[in-house]
């Protein structure tokens, strides 16, 4: 694995931190406040074609590597986790997903504004639909149904924390179409936002990530066409998995981003507030802190990259994305705590952000697969 960046890699490294820095720091603080979406930074995200990084040129994405996305989803969850993480989801679960799979009808239709994330000067992003009241680490359990009615599926249930939920113009949705073959039974459609008898349910009130838009939606008698079926009878559980495979890397990403903003604003904070006579960095207690932050957060972005690196050769990435996920949500959640408390008294105000940093950092241990989920996979490839 090479270990040393290209100078385009650098580059889009670059351009992601000037953007956090520019365009999200400013009223991040107020948007987590307020549950308010980050639809200016998501915009401009477009602009500089961040979301669909890895899409191929020809269906109006990027062409960017996985190394490339891992360095610009750590940059932006430094600053704005929520902004990074409408980022991921529409670049590693829909862009991904469609590109993958999908016919070139369904590329021209819907990944080139999807890799846009524009169309008619508008935004025009994507959400990926597998957890349901019933069925979140256990995706198997579908309740939501979709009757083949011969020339359309006629699509009925609801879907839990939902990404995107609202803002999103596409979903792509898992539903049960033959019970009685279990996980084969499962087919993805793609569903358009605006059809009759799609519903928004209510903003979750969130811990963290709260600009993101996490919504239930509602299905009742959806008219799905046949074409808008991705891939093969039976093929959706499969595809959820493969897709949430690349999904954790983007939230391993996420999570090392938190982690590395956190650690940030730590080493700051420790060359200013003094204690006992002298800067707080000069204490061992302190020092012992930071060094194991920066231990851990550079074992962590190796382990980003490493996966990262078996996707961009057609590896078999599976457990490096699962060993990624969980070490990187792992590690920031035990570096904003500490974060916190290195801070004090001040790391509990929302002005300092890491108390928000870690309230955002807890998702990461959850959302595209718990910790525990990923010590299944892990141990399942391990025990073999």
């Amino acid at each position: 694995m090479e270990l040393q960046f290209t100078e385009e890699q650098l580059m889009i490294r670059q351009a992601a931190r000037d953007f956090a820095i520019n365009e999200c720091l400013t009223g991040v603080i107020e948007r987590d406040e307020l549950q308010k979406f980050p639809r200016e930074q998501v915009m401009k995200l477009a602009d500089l074609g961040f979301m669909g990084m890895m899409v191929d040129p020809k269906y109006g994405g990027a062409g960017l590597d996985t190394v490339s996305y891992v360095l610009a989803m750590e940059e932006i969850s430094k600053v704005d986790a929520s902004t990074s993480v409408c980022m991921s989801v529409n670049n590693s679960l829909v862009c991904w997903g469609l590109e993958a799979y999908g016919t070139e009808e369904q590329k021209q239709k819907y990944l080139m504004p999807l890799a846009h994330g524009k169309k008619d000067n508008e935004l025009y992003i994507g959400a990926f639909l597998l957890s349901e009241p019933e069925a979140g680490s256990d995706a198997t359990s579908q309740r939501t149904i979709a009757e083949d009615k011969g020339d359309h599926y006629l699509l009925n249930g609801t879907k839990n924390w939902i990404t995107n939920g609202n803002s999103a113009s596409v979903y792509l949705v898992m539903a049960q179409t033959d019970a009685g073959k279990g996980s084969r039974g499962i087919n993805t459609f793609i569903v358009e936002k605006n059809w009759a008898g799609v519903a928004v349910g209510a903003k979750e009130n969130k811990l963290g990530i709260r600009g993101s838009d996490t919504h239930s939606i509602l299905f009742t008698d959806v008219k799905v066409p046949k074409e808008n079926r991705v891939g093969e009878d039976g093929f959706g559980f499969l595809f959820a998995m493969k897709t949430l495979n690349g999904g954790r890397i983007g939230i391993a990403s996420q999570a090392l981003g938190i982690a590395s903003g956190a650690y940030e604003r730590s080493i700051e904070y420790s060359k200013q507030r003094k204690a006992f006579g002298k800067e707080i960095m000069h204490h061992q207690i302190i020092q012992f802190k930071l060094a194991d932050m920066a231990t851990r957060i550079e074992a962590t972005r190796l382990l980003c990259l490493k996966a990262a690196w078996e996707k961009d050769n057609k590896l078999d990435y599976t457990v490096s994305a699962a060993q990624a996920k969980v070490f990187a949500s792992e590690t920031a959640m035990w570096t904003t705590t500490e974060a916190v408390q290195i801070h004090g008294g001040y790391g509990f105000v929302k002005e300092y952000h890491v108390e928000r940093m870690m309230r955002d950092a807890k998702i990461t241990q959850i959302y595209e697969g718990t910790s525990e989920v990923q010590r299944m996979v892990i141990s399942r490839a391990i025990l073999k």
